[in-house]
């Protein structure tokens, strides 16, 4: 097996134009804070210093800070949010009937011990977010476990702002799994035994002959780790990586998984059902900061293009590959928001009311008035063990009951 040379884990990376990061000497909690700050309140944003945060050791630290980091990394004015949906969302909606069946089997999302009523209030919002997003883009096809990405950000950014930034990454992170088929999904899958091979060709060959294919991080990719995560704070974690990073990051790092788990699987008896068994129960204490160094180093030594070209990968196109690049040129110019708020303020706009206060959580212990205050809640309690994802896997997405909408504000 080829080791990985690991570097140091330390607290600063740099960010490289290809979406990657290299890691520098590390800095301290403090420190951080202050360069996250100092980052948002520049005019133009330092989006590299943020991407650079998000990726680093400890990621973004803190859901306050998240609600002001994540927006700024997808290019979200948080002074022009959508508004909540309406009743009509789910008038005549073809997903409506799959997506309330999905929300209502899947609370063990929520948190351990929040109250039925409270739950049942951030459902229905959750089934109007999954519902709004979905019908502002009409090209998207709803998949089972896109509302495990759509209640990671609600727990954190709540009802309006989770909107924003689920439409943003519908339409680019997440764009290849919300094809009518699996054929998209299938293709980033298959980038990952071609890494497998560069690294370990042992394991990989082992692989190989025991015929498990790559359905058992299926899960992990469609939902980036949502669904097979017992602790909310892992969940949050692996999230400041991917915001900040390449759409196949994801990839790269359930392939760090599988070669941490070398010795196990190759102790496992070479039959696709016991391999596959044995891969699809996610370990919960895995070393997730090391994992996340490792998958960078990854991505730096054997990029998708890289890939691509050795394993016929480059067959089909892939839209969130193809637009990645425009989508990072496209937030390198964001304005802080003082300067949005002056902006909306200035333009007389009746948007302004509805800006970030609005979608931030404020006193938790108003639920009814602002969901948002849920969160901190939501996020602190979420202990609940996430089962491991039990995906039926069907000819085409439109065969996938979307177990999608478990959102909080």
């Amino acid at each position: 097996m080829k080791r990985l040379k690991r570097k140091k884990q330390n607290g600063g990376v740099v960010v490289n134009g290809n979406g990657s990061f290299t890691r520098e000497p590390g800095c301290g909690r403090k420190q951080k804070l202050a360069e996250i700050h100092q980052a948002l309140i520049s005019d133009p944003v330092d989006i590299e210093t943020l991407r650079r945060a998000a990726v680093s050791k400890g990621g973004l630290l803190t859901d306050e800070l998240r609600r002001k980091v994540w927006p700024k990394l997808l290019n979200i004015n948080v002074y022009e949010l959508p508004h909540k949906p309406g009743r009509d969302v789910r008038e005549n909606h073809k997903d409506y009937n799959q997506v309330v069946l999905d929300v209502r089997r899947s609370m063990k999302r929520f948190p351990k011990g929040m109250p039925a009523t409270e739950r049942a209030v951030l459902q229905e919002q959750l089934i109007d977010i999954i519902l709004e997003v979905l019908k502002r883009n009409t090209q998207l096809h709803y998949y089972q476990g896109y509302h495990d990405v759509a209640v990671t950000l609600l727990l954190v950014v709540g009802e309006r702002m989770a909107i924003a930034l689920l439409d943003t990454l519908s339409n680019y992170h997440l764009r290849d799994f919300m094809d009518p088929t699996m054929d998209s999904t299938k293709h980033i899958l298959n980038y990952l035994m071609p890494i497998l091979e560069q690294v370990d060709l042992e394991l990989h060959d082992f692989m190989i002959r025991a015929e498990v294919g790559t359905i058992f991080a299926l899960s992990w990719l469609i939902t980036w780790y949502g669904h097979v995560l017992s602790e909310f704070k892992h969940t949050l974690r692996l999230y400041d990586f991917f915001l900040a990073s390449h759409p196949l990051m994801p990839i790269y790092l359930a392939a760090t998984i599988v070669l941490h788990r070398e010795k196990e699987v190759k102790q496992t008896e070479c039959d696709m059902a016991m391999v596959h068994h044995l891969l699809s129960r996610i370990p919960q204490d895995l070393p997730y900061e090391l994992l996340i160094g490792q998958a960078q180093d990854l991505f730096e030594k054997y990029p998708p293009s890289l890939l691509a070209k050795r394993a016929a990968l480059q067959s089909r196109k892939s839209r969130s590959i193809s637009t990645f690049q425009a989508f990072q040129l496209s937030t390198l110019h964001q304005r802080p928001d003082s300067v949005l708020q002056r902006l909306t303020k200035a333009q007389g706009s009746t948007t302004s009311r509805h800006g970030l206060e609005a979608a931030l959580p404020g006193d938790r212990g108003q639920l009814w008035r602002r969901g948002n205050r849920m969160v901190k809640m939501a996020v602190w309690g979420l202990s609940a063990t996430l089962g491991a994802a039990v995906f039926a896997v069907a000819q085409t997405a439109m065969d996938w009951g979307p177990e999608a909408l478990l959102q909080l504000f």
